[in-house]
């Protein structure tokens, strides 16, 4: 005792005389006070020293020593080292944590009594590491290079497990790349588990591995901005989070889930005993919503009904670029009875899409571009491209899955036994008043817009290319296919609008269907199905009162046509070029789809009008403010395109030649 009593008398009047730092280590923790803060250090019983309010027993210490160490205040760092890890604490903290080391396994506990940010710095390389924190009061997580696999858990199979309800941010460090993989086996919630609010920012990068159940998991909201965050892997979820999912900048990519990509979950709610009145303490909470403002997401799921970005509350986004696609086919649910399919982007709430550019692919069979449980708005200038390939899923009474590649078998399925592919789906109204809507189905029943209430567009540019129903406004239906919700009415008072299908209605309402503005080119199949229909059947009408109106195949028998007047033909040229005038003025023109007799396709270019052709008996049909009038065969100069390149308004047209029109009456509608 009387060596250590004299050692540290010598280091501290060597501390004190030249202002450096004192150095104690006790195992793998080093504890460091710069002289300018310690003040006076006490040694009690011969036993026990005291520096900044740090008290350490005399058998604990492994080593002092004093040198010029810069130490920032509020700062740990974590040095990983193969089997190994070094933990350096700063002194203004030192009384406030606990560190406990195991090789390379890492826990810190905060004391309740911190009242000052925390910065934890890791580095180095382990292959059997891991760092756990506990604590109550808000942190900083600095990832500088790090590469970190749990192989043997000490603490948690996490990675990282941030036991800390409160705010955290973390930091990849510019320039870094950092790699987190969790424990083959545990109960670890995700590789990377941050219980409270999780802020990601920095411009460094995370690759993370989640071996158990998700990558990231934060039991409240995850925010991102600038960061790069790859999952490569997870047997859940590439990322959840409870609360909110904000992404204002960065990129994310997530492949090689079993699970979504990314899913937001209604917080867990506190339930009061019954009679308080109370029944949750996370009413007024912003919970379950997804927020993307901007940034890049790329999300790739191969999983039976996954989903690629999921909110359990409502979806919002305004400048993200996105590229989601879904493999996965259709599952039978036993808990609701009903079939289930995936899906890139669904909302259980609201979704609003009014800005970034979403390019969604689904190939599986049932699979969706959008699924919206509540109100689809699209607007502002958002670019959505959707994809869809698969066919419907049907089950039977038993549950057994089945895939159907003929639409006409899927009446003789209720609700609940069958999940047919659509390009965008929603469950209320489907409102557009802006961007760019471009959607593509080829399989089975395979819708390219659907509402289960009411179809309203106002603006923008919708352009629809389907094997059914291009755009259908329906009633929701329970099993016994009775009405149970919705209007089924669509409106059209104004954007530009192209809907083809190949084997159905271009555009289909269960209710009314009024165009009272706007532009509306639509294409039915051929065999007598409509290019524009409405349900006349249950005394539903189709009502034209304004805008234009091309139509290739019938209108609605017992249309209203007013405030303007149709003509029509027969004789016309697939493939081709028409101007468009009313009376004398041009409006513009458009480009037919080609012609045969095995289905209508459209034009050159592979887009829009790919396909096969269309029946040579359908009509073409015009409607105009005031007298239409065609011509063909004339050289068509600027303007401006519309529905990739299928319209062209403002445009000059010189030569050509006219075209026969007859008057078109509703009475030569198609069916009743």
């Amino acid at each position: 005792m009387k060596k250590m009593t004299t050692l540290l008398a010598v280091l501290l009047v060597s501390l004190t005389a030249t202002a450096q730092t004192l150095n104690i280590q006790t195992g793998q923790v080093t504890w460091q006070f710069p002289a300018a803060q310690t003040g006076d250090m006490t040694w009690t019983d011969g036993q026990t020293l005291t520096v900044m309010g740090k008290s350490f027993n005399v058998g604990d210490i492994t080593g002092m020593t004093v040198d010029q160490t810069v130490v920032t205040d509020n700062a740990i760092t974590v040095s990983y080292e193969g089997t190994t890890a070094s933990v350096t604490i700063a002194g203004n903290v030192a009384q406030y944590v606990t560190p406990s080391v195991s090789n390379a396994h890492v826990s810190i506990a905060q004391s309740d009594d911190l009242a000052e940010e925390i910065t934890y710095t890791l580095s180095g390389t382990s292959t059997d590491g891991e760092f756990y924190m506990s604590g109550s009061y808000k942190a900083t997580i600095e990832l500088d290079g790090l590469t970190l696999t749990n192989t043997t858990p000490v603490y948690s199979g996490a990675a990282i497990h941030i036991q800390n309800g409160k705010r955290i941010k973390v930091k990849p460090i510019t320039g870094t790349t950092n790699w987190l993989t969790d424990a083959a086996s545990g109960s670890q919630k995700g590789c990377f588990y941050i219980k409270g609010h999780a802020e990601f920012a920095q411009k460094g990068t995370l690759n993370i591995v989640g071996n158990v159940k998700h990558g990231i998991k934060t039991g409240e909201y995850f925010s991102i901005k600038n960061a790069t965050i790859n999952v490569t892997a997870a047997t859940g979820d590439g990322i959840n989070c409870g609360q909110y999912f904000l992404m204002e900048s960065g990129t994310i990519t997530i492949s090689g889930t079993s699970d979504d990509g990314i899913q937001c979950d209604i917080e867990d709610t506190d339930t009061y005993p019954t009679g308080t009145g109370i029944t949750t303490d996370h009413e007024d909470e912003d919970s379950g919503n997804i927020y993307l403002e901007g940034g890049t997401i790329n999300v790739s799921v191969t999983a039976d009904k996954a989903k690629a970005i999921k909110s359990e509350g409502d979806l919002y986004v305004s400048g993200t670029t996105v590229t989601a696609s879904t493999a996965g086919g259709g599952v039978w649910d036993e808990d609701d009875l009903k079939t289930k399919a995936a899906a890139c982007l669904s909302a259980d709430g609201n979704m609003e899409i009014s800005g970034g550019k979403l390019v969604l692919t689904s190939t599986g069979a049932g699979g969706k571009g959008i699924s919206v449980d509540g109100t689809l708005t699209i607007n502002g200038d958002a670019d959505i491209t959707v994809t869809t390939s698969g066919n419907a899923v049907v089950a039977s009474s038993s549950g057994n899955l089945s895939v159907v590649t003929d639409s006409r078998t899927l009446d003789n399925y209720t609700t609940s036994y069958k999940s047919s592919p659509k390009g965008i789906k929603a469950d209320g109204a489907i409102n557009i008043s802006g961007g760019i809507t471009r959607v593509t189905t080829s399989g089975a029943g395979g819708e390219g817009i659907e509402s289960k209430d009411e179809i309203n567009v106002s603006g923008g540019q919708v352009i629809v290319n389907a094997s059914d129903d291009a755009i259908n406004a329906a009633y929701k239906k329970n099993d016994q296919k009775q009405k149970v919700s919705g209007t089924g009415t669509m409106t059209v008072t104004g954007g530009y609008i192209y809907a083809r299908s190949t084997g159905n209605d271009a555009m289909d309402s269960n209710g009314d269907t009024y165009i009272k503005g706007g532009v509306v080119f639509a294409i039915g199949a051929s065999g007598g199905e409509m290019a524009i229909d409405a349900n006349t059947e249950e005394q539903k009408k189709l009502y034209i009162q304004g805008g234009t109106v091309i139509a290739i195949g019938n209108l609605e028998n017992g249309a209203s046509i007013s405030g303007g007047t149709a003509k029509q033909t027969t004789s016309w040229n697939g493939n081709t070029w028409y101007a468009l005038y009313n009376g004398s003025t041009l409006v513009g023109a458009f480009l037919t789809p080609a012609k045969s007799n095995t289905g209508m396709g459209g034009g050159p270019g592979g887009g829009p009008g790919g396909g096969p052709g269309g029946d040579s008996s359908q009509k073409l049909i015009v409607y105009t403010s005031n007298t239409p009038s065609l011509t063909t065969g004339g050289t068509i100069s600027n303007g401006t395109e519309y529905c990739d390149g299928m319209l062209n308004m403002g445009c000059s047209v010189s030569g050509g030649s006219s075209v026969t029109l007859s008057s078109y009456s509703s009475s030569q509608g198609g069916r009743w």
